[in-house]
């Protein structure tokens, strides 16, 4: 097929490898503008758009797509259909009627649930078994299109970067088999009842709230792993705690209840195992301590 690309972080890759190892043409890849990062602040492109640049691909970076002239050119592609993931501007309503076979979007949850910015985030802190992606053709709504495909995976005790990781793969190859036996599909509506948002995730989140259950602290550990990391601080200094363990003991939830760095929580209470200082590299609670006295009793906010 000719097909029209756009996606922007890591997560989008693996979808735009599988289509270029499945042989379809690729008139063009959108991907968000470069963006300032680093200490010098110098313009760096998309994941997306490295990858694409690589391939030889066109790149087109426009900072929205609501005007006639960027609806005029990627109409003038004509694009067989458009394969989306994670791209991060709003398709207008002439984007999404441009390609012949519609807008077909890589969503990284079981659909209806987590509709929304934060899919994978979110299924790991509301404690869900399993989630997984979907395939959907793309309408004005919010994630709201019908399904074509999905997959499914356990969460088991992954972190957000490595379900992340793996959930992009599974979305590549099953865009890929879509793709190929896509005039035979139909889609299905998405059920009305099961729906849930995934909002953005907001930075104060990240705090480690010391009030809730061991499992559920263990949880925020684990869902913003490697972004933005959960933390806590003491004695004026924030500390990511980047793996964690539930331990069975108890105490007045934040409290450090012996040296080796275990916190009480609202229920049992959680075993830091790789935690980081600002400025410095990961290291194990033991290492920390060493260098960073948390002594029993301390209590953490």
């Amino acid at each position: 097929m000719r097909l029209v690309f756009m996606g922007t972080p890591d997560f989008a890759v693996p979808a735009l490898d599988s289509l270029l190892a499945a042989g379809h043409e690729i008139a063009a890849v959108y991907s968000q503008p470069p963006r300032p990062a680093g200490r010098g602040k110098e313009l760096k492109h998309s994941p997306v758009h490295q990858r694409a640049e690589a391939a030889g691909l066109d790149v087109r970076t426009p900072h929205s797509l609501r005007d006639a002239e960027a609806q005029a050119a990627f109409a003038e592609l004509h694009p067989d259909a458009a394969v989306v993931a994670a791209y991060g501007l709003i398709l207008p309503q002439p984007i999404l009627d441009a390609p012949a076979l519609g807008c077909l979007n890589i969503h990284a949850s079981l659909l209806p649930r987590w509709r929304g910015a934060a899919p994978i985030q979110r299924a790991i802190l509301a404690g869900d078994v399993r989630t997984g992606v979907t395939i959907m053709q793309m309408e004005s709504g919010l994630d709201t299109g019908p399904m074509l495909a999905a997959r499914e995976t356990d969460v088991d005790r992954k972190t957000a970067g490595s379900l992340t990781a793996e959930l992009a793969d599974l979305g590549g190859v099953l865009m890929a088999e879509v793709l190929e036996h896509l005039p035979e599909l139909r889609a299905q509506p998405q059920p009305e009842q099961g729906i849930t948002y995934a909002a953005k995730i907001r930075k104060d989140e990240a705090r480690l709230d010391f009030s809730q259950t061991a499992i559920c602290v263990e949880r925020q550990v684990r869902a913003f792993n490697p972004a933005p990391g959960a933390f806590f601080e003491y004695g004026g200094e924030r500390i990511k705690v980047l793996a964690a363990e539930p331990a069975d003991r108890s105490g007045p939830a934040g409290t450090v209840l012996g040296d080796d760095l275990a916190i009480a929580c609202g229920e049992g209470a959680i075993l830091p195992t790789l935690v980081q200082r600002s400025g410095r590299g990961a290291m194990s609670a033991e290492a920390l301590l060493r260098g960073f006295a948390i002594p029993t009793g301390a209590k953490l906010a």
